[in-house]
């Protein structure tokens, strides 16, 4: 899941000015067919801006595909107007090369609200385009993709047989999703391995879990963290509760393989750690706006006596990436894992018509400090991998070294 304000569902005014500018292409590129000309100036009368557009070209090859397309089998289905509008926008939103900003159609609409509703049935990870290549970011813990195998990291290259070139992060989900009970095949590309993978999953209902406690032995109490949900901040702090009644001063939060979620649950929980006004979060729109700075709520109940450890990883992603970046950087927690995934963007879901949506990036993240967690991740104080080998073993070398950094504080 992607890092969303809860304000981000709803419908807004944001993107009207690219809405008006079709629409006017629309209506002026229809008359410039009537009038023969090719290059159209429209006046956006909302924010009295120009655009300039070739709108002629648009209309010559609606034209002729109109006219001319014959399709190359006869089991194709006709395309309506309407899709061919809805495939004008997909083209406008993929020019901008953003791997984040879609046009959703009703049937990608539908399984994106799915997910913000938490119920679906797949195989549970969590995906994004990365260099271009579909990647897996986070496999959910106890989810069928995670009990096939199938790791962070992992570049998915063919679905059931399907090429994942030029494929969207929906138009990929499309593909993986089905009805429980069903197989997808998956061939991947993973580090350390000679040949491309194929893993089967057998989809099912997708619980998408939250968060686990343990108390260690050594004194060292773990909360794992899966996910940023609606719910979670509630969980953490009950989670804190039972770290203090513990009776410890050595904590270790996981959030390995955490692909994100809400924006606020991670602001909720950096402020049981900052004090009032300390800056958890900046969301800079590029000299569209000014820049919003997101602030700790200052719970702060914790003093300097606090030994904090946080392992991450390139599943680490979104929501993570700011919680673990804040924390970093005003000294509170160590980390320790290896670099974040880098998704350091903000998306707002637009309902377009009735049916479909326009998932569209407006800001970018940036630390405290003011490091664009798009460019670079964050990057831990001390860097451990495991390798494959170790995952075979069942060696975890990341969460060793976190335990051993906790008892030589």
């Amino acid at each position: 899941m992607n890092t969303y304000n809860k304000n981000i569902y709803s419908a807004v005014a944001l993107v009207a000015v690219f809405i008006l500018v079709f629409s006017l292409g629309f209506q002026s590129g229809e008359k410039s067919r009537h009038l023969g000309v090719e290059n159209v100036e429209l006046q956006n009368k909302e924010t009295d801006t120009k655009v300039e557009a070739d709108f002629g070209a648009f209309w010559k090859a609606w034209n002729l595909i109109n006219e001319k397309y014959v399709p190359a089998s006869s089991t194709l289905k006709a395309v309506t107007d309407e899709e061919k509008v809805w495939g004008a926008i997909s083209g406008l939103a993929s020019s901008l090369d953003d791997p984040y900003t879609v046009f959703l159609p009703p049937v990608e609409n539908e399984i994106f609200e799915s997910d913000v509703r938490g119920n679906f049935e797949g195989v549970g990870m969590e995906v994004g385009i990365r260099d271009g290549v579909l990647t897996v970011i986070a496999p959910l813990k106890g989810t069928p993709a995670y009990n096939a195998g199938i790791k962070t990291g992992d570049r998915i290259t063919n679905i059931d047989g399907v090429t994942t070139y030029n494929l969207s992060t929906e138009e990929s989900v499309l593909l993986i999703r089905g009805e429980k009970g069903t197989r997808v095949v998956f061939t991947i590309i993973r580090e350390g391995s000679d040949e491309p993978l194929e893993i089967g999953v057998i989809r099912d209902v997708i619980n998408i879990p939250t968060l686990s406690t343990s108390l260690r032995a050594d004194g060292v109490f773990v909360i794992e963290l899966y996910n940023f949900s609606e719910n979670s901040p509630n969980l953490f702090r009950a989670a804190l509760r039972e770290f203090v009644d513990a009776n410890t001063d050595k904590l270790l939060l996981d959030l390995r393989g955490n692909p994100g979620g809400y924006l606020e649950a991670s602001i909720d929980m950096a402020s049981w750690f900052l004090a009032p006004g300390k800056v958890v979060v900046r969301e800079d729109f590029a000299g569209k706006q000014e820049e919003v700075i997101h602030r700790s709520r200052g719970y702060d109940i914790f003093n300097s006596n606090l030994k904090f450890v946080i392992l991450v990883n390139g599943g680490s992603a979104s929501a993570s990436e700011i919680l673990a970046g804040a924390l970093k950087e005003h000294g509170v927690a160590k980390l320790v894992g290896n670099k974040t995934f880098g998704k350091g963007s903000v998306q707002e879901l637009i309902s377009i018509t009735p049916e479909t949506s326009l998932k569209v990036t407006i800001a970018r993240w940036l630390t405290p400090n003011g490091v664009s967690i798009s460019a670079s991740g964050v990057a831990p104080h001390f860097e451990v991998k495991n390798t494959p080998e170790d995952v075979k073993n069942g060696v975890d070398r990341e969460k060793d070294k976190a335990i051993e950094v906790l008892l030589n504080w």
